[in-house]
């Protein structure tokens, strides 16, 4: 029997276009690369700087060497003339100018992929937008917003699928700040583990990103938004981690004021040391409302059994009454966010 030949459209590779190219881009950049498929063909990308359009195609391998010649620009989302419906958009930055153009690309009918957290964590107007804009034919893939691809957002949408109402979500959402307090006693100044954190990629360049406790408010919002209650970010109380030295300090003198974290943190670790607890940063939203700080928590407790960067996670629904669902795993680095987004690329092409 003769096999029917494809029409052409879909023998055409996706058009594809990167914005940001920092460290969670160019690890994407290398599993693209890796995984050769050629239903992806990556003809735009862009830093905050500049720009790179190739029809042909560019090799994800030479990007870097490419943007170095590429044109200058002023940032913002605008597209090649020539991408349209079904082309995908990848927002790999943390970029609130860009969060902001996410509706209309899907208004464009073009496929959007994020880490951006300003998506569906930023105003709820633009949640809304995003979730009514997004279908089929224009998918938004946001696996790597929280949890670096765990599926957290996957089992709340299904949850409430089912029929489930999500009565709680309680958990430790930032892998660098996970990091920071795992095994962390006060012994030990606690600006040489942020320094450790982003010499290893576990922390943004400028640390006060995660310790301000904005990144995880941004994502107890996706998740509460996720369960079905429309949050503004104003409704999630949020203690930071930031000395006012450090708030206060240009971009150049942040390594000079890291050393004001030591005597706060490491009092309030050596304290819950000599009690035999632990410190963990936590995001809550039950029905006291939703709250991101650090708290002492008993060492079995279920959020402090993890190590290093992981993330947990526990739902409490109508169907988890009495015990919650747990979800654990690694939340923070560029390689497993990267390989998120890849995930999400490829159920749009598949």
């Amino acid at each position: 029997m003769p096999v029917e030949a494809l029409p052409e459209a879909r023998l055409a590779p996706r058009r594809v276009a990167l914005l940001g190219v920092g460290t969670v881009g160019r690890a994407l950049l290398e599993r693209v690369a890796g995984l050769a498929d050629p239903r992806l063909s990556l003809q735009w990308v862009a830093n905050s700087r500049r720009h790179v359009h190739a029809p042909q195609g560019l090799s994800p391998l030479a990007c870097a060497a490419a943007l170095a010649q590429g044109k200058s620009h002023d940032g913002g989302g605008a597209l090649p003339a020539d991408f349209g419906p079904g082309d995908i958009v990848v927002d790999a930055t943390a970029s609130a100018e860009l969060a902001a153009w996410h509706p209309r690309w899907l208004r464009q009918g073009l496929h959007v992929v994020s880490a951006n957290k300003l998506g569906l964590g930023g105003p709820l107007l633009r949640q809304h937008e995003i979730a009514q804009l997004a279908n089929a034919q224009r998918r938004y893939g946001d696996a790597a917003t929280v949890g670096a691809g765990l599926p957290l957002l996957a089992t709340l949408r299904g949850l409430r699928a089912g029929g489930d109402r999500i009565g709680a979500i309680v958990g430790v959402l930032s892998g660098t700040l996970a990091w920071l307090f795992d095994g962390y006693d006060g012994r030990e100044p606690f600006s040489e583990r942020v320094r450790a954190a982003v010499a290893q990629g576990y922390a943004e360049p400028d640390p006060r990103v995660d310790l301000s406790g904005e990144d995880v408010r941004r994502k107890l919002l996706i998740l509460a938004r996720a369960a079905g209650y429309p949050l503004e970010s104003e409704e999630v109380r949020v203690e930071s981690l930031l000395t006012s030295r450090l708030q206060a300090a240009g971009p150049d003198a942040v390594e000079g004021a890291l050393p004001s974290l030591d005597g706060p943190i490491g009092e309030r670790a050596a304290r819950a040391a000599r009690d035999g607890r632990v410190l963990r940063f936590v995001a809550r939203f039950d029905a006291a409302g939703a709250r991101v700080g650090l708290e002492t928590l008993a060492p079995d407790d279920p959020l402090a059994v993890g190590r290093g960067c992981d993330n947990r996670v526990a739902i409490w629904s109508t169907r988890y009454r009495d015990r919650p669902l747990q979800i654990q795993g690694p939340g923070a680095g560029a390689d497993v966010t990267a390989a998120a987004l890849l995930d999400d690329l490829l159920r749009v092409i598949a």
